[in-house]
């Protein structure tokens, strides 16, 4: 059960005002403000993330390329597709982890899609997050293991920020499938994601960047219109977990 016994959340940033309904909260009460807040705007269809990822994902060193999330690499945005080194999109929580593929909601939810490489992409499948495993071919830095996959150090807060969120935008009650964090590995087709100690652990040793950041402010600007709260406000994460 989450733990109340952390400190009232409060901000002083410039997105208190979208925030408000949720400040001085903890715990649940606070999980469940966000959750009102965060279901508010705009659902791409699956064609429409494409476009949106050349967006979010540019590379600030060439705006001719996307990054990719686990392999680092930059790439060409007219590389996407299905062939060999081309990169495709990414479902951070797994879409078989509750059985909603791509269709529009969570299936579409820019805030976890993520462009990899297609190789990459596949050798991550639907496996959990956690620590160890063998180095992860044509992406130095992960690994990955018969039932988890751990990426690189510089994005291992992006990873654990996107399925918290996640759990929190996704809880059943607006038509859409009832997505949780546990400490699991091996969750298969459950709406289930783990693992929620070293989630929790990478929020606070990978601290959003200025990447992450700009992502979240271009996907509330431009396209979904909602944004990821713990990215502007990472401490909520102790506040609704412990």
């Amino acid at each position: 059960m989450p733990t109340t016994t952390t400190a009232p959340p409060t901000s002083t940033g410039p997105t208190d005002d979208y925030y408000r309904a949720a400040l001085g909260k903890t715990g649940p009460q606070l999980k469940a403000a966000l959750n009102q807040i965060i279901r508010v705007g705009t659902k791409l269809n699956y064609d429409q993330v494409w476009d949106a990822l050349k967006v979010t994902d540019q590379d600030p060193n060439n705006a001719n390329n996307v990054v990719l999330l686990y392999s680092g690499r930059s790439q060409s945005k007219s590389s996407n597709g299905g062939g060999a080194n081309d990169w495709n999109r990414e479902h951070v929580w797994a879409k078989s982890h509750g059985d909603f593929g791509t269709a529009t909601g969570p299936g579409t939810d820019v805030h976890h899609l993520r462009p990899e490489d297609v190789s990459v992409n596949s050798n991550r499948g639907n496996k959990d997050f956690d620590l160890g495993g063998s180095p992860a071919a044509e992406a130095p830095g992960n690994f990955t293991d018969a039932d988890s996959w751990e990426p690189r150090d510089t994005v291992k807060g992006d990873v654990a920020r996107m399925i918290l969120y996640m759990d929190v935008r996704y809880e059943g009650g607006d038509g859409y499938v009832d997505l949780d964090v546990n400490n699991s590995v091996n969750n298969g087709t459950q709406p289930y994601h783990g693992k929620l100690s070293t989630l929790l652990a990478w929020n606070t040793q990978d601290p959003p960047d200025a990447f992450e950041k700009r992502r979240n402010q271009v996907i509330y600007d431009s396209f979904q219109h909602n944004r990821n709260p713990f990215i502007d406000h990472p401490e909520w994460v102790a506040a609704i977990w412990g």
